[in-house]
């Protein structure tokens, strides 16, 4: 080994996959909540997902009350509900306005 040089540390077992600790539907959420008036288009290039798959992701949190859609002239209008709950069991004492909060201060974390 050469003075100097430290050995690499080695990777994490499955360090080769790639993840997130957000899913797409949290990315979104975010993206809509950064820029209510967004277009999909927009919000799709800013997650890295396909126009589609965004369309499918807003669809989901609509119908699930995490979104409310608005149309304004020949654009969307979308308000985040930031009293809405994770679904997940292990988070569902937890309102998904402290996730704003967290990534997007200045937007109400409603209780």
């Amino acid at each position: 080994m050469m003075p100097g040089v430290t050995p690499a540390t080695p990777a994490p077992a499955g360090a080769g996959r790639e993840w997130t600790f957000l899913t797409n539907h949290a990315h979104v959420l975010l993206a809509i909540a950064r820029d209510p008036t967004a277009r999909l288009r927009d919000v799709a290039g800013t997650v890295g997902v396909t126009e589609r798959a965004a369309q499918t992701i807003v669809a989901d949190l609509e119908a699930s009350g995490y979104l409310h859609r608005t149309r304004v002239g020949r654009r969307n209008h979308y308000t985040v509900n930031p009293a809405g709950r994770f679904r997940h069991p292990a988070e569902s004492d937890r309102h998904i306005g402290e996730l704003l909060a967290l990534f997007e201060p200045g937007t109400p974390a409603e209780r």
